[in-house]
C-alpha cells in the first residue's frame, strides 16, 4: 500500500466500502485487516460480539487512516442481517466489496448426524451468504463492485467426516456462478475462493487436543506439494486480487488457494484408476 502526499491511504481499495461476514477471526478477519491496510472502511459482521469488538480495537489506529467497524449479526436471523447491512448504508453510504466468509464446521460420520446440526450448517453457510448478497445488493453503485464466496476444497474433493459442510460449500460455488451471470448486467463480478488447510486459531486448539498432535501436523503439511498449511493471509491475497481492479474480467470463477493439496488428490486417485 503507498501513501499519498496528504498522509492518506493509497491503496488498492483507497475509498472503498467492504463488508466482510464472520470477519472477527481467522480468515475473515485477515481479509478485513487487508482490505483496510489497502484503504477501505471495512465493516465486520459476526455474531461473536466478544471477538468483534476485540477485532475492531485491535486493527483501529490513528495510523490506519480508515475504520474497521464491527457490526453484530448472526447469519441466521434475515432481522439481524438486514439491520446490520442498513447500518452499512447510515455508516458507509454505499458498498463495494462483499465477503461471504461465515461459516460453521463440524465432524461427524453419516449415521451420526442429526438433522438439527445439517440445518445449522446449511444455514449459516449457504443460506446465510445468500441472504446477506440479498440484502446488501441495493447499496452497489450502477458502477458495480465485486462479491467474493468463502467456499473450500471440501466442494470437489471427498473428505471424511463433513457432509454438510461440503454440501454447504459447494453450494456455494453454485451460488458463485449463477450470481456471476445475473448480476453481470450490473457490472458486479462475483467469484469464490476453495483454501485448503489454513493454520486459524481454531485448528490450533483442534491440533492441540488430538492425541497425536506432532503426528498430525507434519501429515497434514506433508499432504501439501509446497510443504506447509497454509495462513489467513494467504487467502486474504487472493480475496483482495478477485475485489480489486487487477480482475475486472473475472467473474464466475473459483480460485484455488491450497498449495497443491487437491492436486496430490488428484495423483493419488490417478494411481488407483485403469486408463
Amino acid at each position: 500500500m503507498s501513501t499519498s502526499g496528504n498522509g492518506k491511504s493509497a491503496g488498492q481499495l483507497a475509498g472503498r466500502v467492504a463488508v466482510v461476514s464472520g470477519g472477527a477471526q481467522g480468515i475473515g478477519l485477515a481479509i478485513a485487516q487487508r482490505f483496510q491496510r489497502e484503504g477501505a472502511s471495512v465493516f465486520v459482521l459476526d455474531c461473536d460480539r466478544k471477538a468483534g469488538e476485540a477485532a475492531a480495537a485491535k486493527s483501529n489506529c490513528p495510523c490506519s487512516g480508515v475504520p474497521l467497524i464491527f457490526l453484530p449479526a448472526d447469519l441466521r436471523e434475515e432481522g439481524e442481517v438486514r439491520g446490520a447491512i442498513e447500518e452499512v448504508r447510515k455508516r458507509g453510504g454505499h458498498l463495494d466489496v462483499l465477503v461471504n466468509n461465515a461459516g460453521i464446521e463440524l465432524e461427524r460420520s453419516v449415521s451420526e448426524w442429526t438433522m438439527a446440526e445439517w440445518d445449522l450448517i446449511l444455514k449459516v453457510n449457504l443460506r446465510g451468504a445468500f441472504l446477506l448478497t440479498q440484502a446488501a445488493l441495493p447499496l452497489f453503485p450502477a458502477e458495480g463492485g465485486a462479491i467474493v464466496n468463502i467456499s473450500s476444497v471440501h466442494a470437489t474433493h471427498a473428505f471424511p467426516g463433513s457432509i454438510p459442510y461440503a454440501c454447504s460449500k459447494a453450494g456455494l460455488i453454485a451460488l458463485t456462478r449463477n450470481l456471476a451471470l445475473e448480476l453481470a448486467p450490473r457490472h458486479i463480478r462475483v467469484n469464490s475462493v476453495c483454501p485448503g488447510y489454513i493454520d486459524t486459531r481454531l485448528w490450533d486448539e483442534y491440533l492441540k487436543k488430538a492425541a497425536n498432535s506432532a503426528e498430525l501436523a507434519a501429515y497434514t503439511r506433508a499432504l501439501h506439494p509446497l510443504g506447509r498449511r497454509g495462513l489467513p493471509a494467504d487467502v486474504a491475497d487472493a480475496v483482495l486480487f478477485l475485489a480489486g481492479q487487477g480482475s475486472s474480467f473475472v467473474t464466475g470463477s473459483d480460485l484455488v488457494v491450497d498449495g497443491g493439496l487437491t492436486l496430490r488428490a488428484h495423483a493419488e486417485s490417478d494411481k488407483t484408476t485403469d486408463h
